[in-house]
């Protein structure tokens, strides 16, 4: 199996390191713009592979999506990193640009790919894509829930001093400021959290703490986090890939799930060979569906502003 990571700064590289570290796929090409530096990254993985001990085979393009053709999966990081100060909306018209020509270039030489997105913002981002490539929306989606919903682990597993490996939690919603973390579906070892963690207020904190998450690493690094995106972005790329069926919140488009359509934001979803096999539909509670609605609201804004963009192109 193929896997192409358009995209080889630190997001992107550390995707395609993880891939290649669990051997989830034969071949990964590292795309960029940037003349020999996907090249000098795939070079760099692929000398770590006697040390690391794993056999697959790390290559790099320049801006040549020839090297892609017959991509089984494609992942787009490509785009500009947040800086501080700014939003993720803030990025829109360029990364907008910057998406669809990458994947014009995608379907161009991988028309039966699954589209993976991960550049920001990443709702609209996925729009984008969509759009771009004309595939059906199971097969186009974006890397936003994992990352949170992690995020959001690691903070409990914090507060509780607990492997957040039995850490369960699903979010909803947009990938920003907007995001619907849901403790009523979070568990600590099949435990409700709300069991655990009795003061509302503490809950509270680590959920504003997750809804923050990007921006807190904004303020500490100067740019965007790519560890735990990376590693985000490789995960989906195994379930996929692997035909694993995991269930994970990914960013799609809605089309009445949920009362919403026409709307890119992330579900809970099974996913595997085939992109998106079945979007699952929680229950929600009123105080749910409002944060949710105001989420679609906040995003559907964005998909706004660029489709303006797209009719004055």
């Amino acid at each position: 199996m193929k896997v192409t990571v358009v995209g080889a700064g630190n997001v992107g590289a550390t995707c395609a390191d993880v891939l290649a570290y669990k051997e989830i796929v034969n071949d990964v090409v590292l795309v960029d713009i940037k003349e020999g530096f996907a090249q000098g990254k795939a070079l760099d993985i692929w000398q770590k592979a006697p040390i690391d001990l794993y056999d697959t085979r790390t290559v790099g393009a320049t801006n040549d999506y020839a090297a892609t053709a017959g991509s089984d999966i494609v992942v787009i990081t490509s785009g500009l990193p947040r800086k501080p100060g700014m939003t993720r909306d803030d990025l829109i018209a360029t990364n907008a640009e910057i998406v669809k020509t990458v994947t014009e270039n995608v379907v161009k030489y991988s028309p039966n790919a699954i589209i993976i997105v991960v550049s920001n913002p990443l709702d609209v981002m996925t729009y984008q894509a969509h759009i771009t490539s004309n595939l059906p929306r199971t097969r186009v989606i974006g890397m936003a829930g994992i990352l949170d919903t992690a995020r959001y682990r690691a903070f409990l597993a914090s507060e509780l001093n607990v492997s957040p490996k039995d850490i369960q939690a699903v979010l909803m919603g947009g990938h920003g400021n907007t995001m619907v973390p849901l403790p009523r579906y979070t568990t600590v070892g099949g435990i409700p959290v709300t069991e655990l963690i009795k003061d509302k207020a503490v809950l509270d904190a680590i959920i504003n703490r997750t809804i923050n998450g990007g921006g807190e690493l904004v303020q500490l690094m100067g740019t965007s986090a790519w560890y735990a995106p990376g590693s985000a972005a490789a995960q989906m790329v195994e379930a996929i890939a692997k035909d694993q069926r995991r269930v994970f919140p990914v960013c799609m488009q809605l089309d009445g799930e949920y009362g919403i359509k026409d709307c890119y934001l992330g579900v809970p979803v099974i996913l595997g060979k085939n992109g998106v096999e079945k979007v699952l539909e929680l229950e929600l509670n009123a105080e749910e569906k409002a944060l949710l609605e105001s989420s679609r609201g906040h995003v559907k804004e964005v998909m706004d502003v660029l489709d303006k963009m797209r009719a004055t192109a």
